[in-house]
């Protein structure tokens, strides 16, 4: 019992925090008692719902209190929901299909969802879930499940079951995939050293998965960020432009870790999975918006694409290869370029400092 017990710790992520209160609320689902918490900005009109699953063992008080959720949903004027695993043997743990469970984990979390929606103004298009661990597993099974209702799931350090990687997603969803190369109680290869068998498919794998799913080229545009920190990590990104975006942070060295803190890793988890969601990542963002003074239209297109430029400029249409396809030098003002002989497929239009995602249909 007692090396059962150390084992199930390795799943926690120690942080350093502040004590917080947050009432403990208690919704009944399929004669059960289930509990979550509910973080939400002062003032806000329309919320954007973001379901934090955690790990196996712990608990939704100390998550709280660790991550600062209500700083979490002021920051970014979004509802934060904390559910409570139940207790099925190994401790506070999600059916995401590693186990042979019979709880319903997942249709709890919708109606827990449905049950919000009818005491907030939730947005019904900014559904996100993410998750540490076996939170990372159930994030999987939700989007599988679900990709329907859900906008984006960013599954950290979790992996697809073998059983649930028998399962068809039911529609294309954006998702965003972190795991370290060094996890030993996850591993990137779906094993695990702790438990010493297979819990699940490999992160190649479930990046095959993810591309079949969301109808994917299987050649990645690979961006390493910036080396900032002397924390013996490197953090590469992995974007597979398709029907929905597919984006793996491989974290070259990383062990079973949420990291957090901008000043002593290269990168904040909490903050890129906000900026993944609303599509503000800055390093190959493939579905972030024009920005700068780069305006093109229509896109998605099938011909002729006409952009508004402040100044002059050279334009690129380069593929997902980074092969430019088309180079022209544009005056201010409105032009018009020819898109017609090009392939159809997904392209990037670069300009005045600014990438855009452009569709040729």
């Amino acid at each position: 019992m007692k090396t059962r017990n150390l084992l199930l710790i390795t799943f926690l992520t120690i942080f350093f925090g502040t004590n917080s209160f947050a009432q403990i609320q208690n919704f009944e689902w399929q004669n059960v008692q289930r509990q979550y918490l509910v973080r939400t900005p002062e003032n806000y009109e329309s919320l954007p719902v973001m379901f934090f699953l955690h790990g196996l063992g712990d608990n939704i008080t100390r998550l709280d209190n660790e991550f600062h959720f209500q700083q979490v949903a002021d920051n970014y004027g979004w509802m934060v929901v904390i559910p409570q695993a139940l207790n099925e043997g190994y401790g506070s743990m999600w059916n995401a299909g590693l186990t042979a469970s019979t709880t319903n984990d997942s249709g709890f979390l919708m109606a827990l969802l449905d049950s919000l929606a009818v005491q907030y103004p939730v947005n019904q298009d900014s559904i996100f879930f993410t998750g540490f661990s076996m939170g990372g597993f159930m994030s999987h099974r939700m989007a599988i499940e679900h990709g329907d209702r859900i906008n984006a799931a960013a599954p950290v350090s979790g992996l697809i079951t073998t059983y649930m990687a028998n399962h068809t997603a039911v529609a294309p969803v954006r998702i965003l995939d972190i795991h370290g190369t060094n996890d030993p109680v996850v591993g990137y290869d779906g094993g695990s050293e702790y438990f010493g068998y297979q819990l699940g498919l490999s992160v190649e794998n479930i990046l095959n998965y993810w591309i079949n799913a969301n109808v994917c080229t299987n050649e990645p545009i690979i961006d390493t960020l910036p080396d900032t920190q002397n924390d013996g990590l490197r953090f590469v990104e992995y974007v597979y432009p398709g029907t929905k975006e597919l984006r793996h942070l491989k974290v070259l060295g990383g062990n079973h870790s949420w990291y957090r803190n901008a000043n002593q890793h290269d990168i904040d988890y909490i903050t890129y999975i906000h900026d993944f969601f609303t599509g503000k990542i800055s390093h190959n963002s493939v579905n972030s918006p024009t920005t700068g003074s780069l305006n093109v239209y229509p896109n998605p297109t099938s011909g002729q694409i006409k952009i508004e430029l402040e100044s002059p400029a050279t334009i690129e249409i380069v593929d997902i290869q980074g092969r430019t396809i088309i180079q022209k030098q544009l005056e201010s003002g409105i032009a018009f370029i020819d898109l017609g002989g090009i392939q159809s497929g997904v392209y990037f239009l670069k300009g005045n400092g600014a990438t855009s995602k452009l569709v040729i249909e």
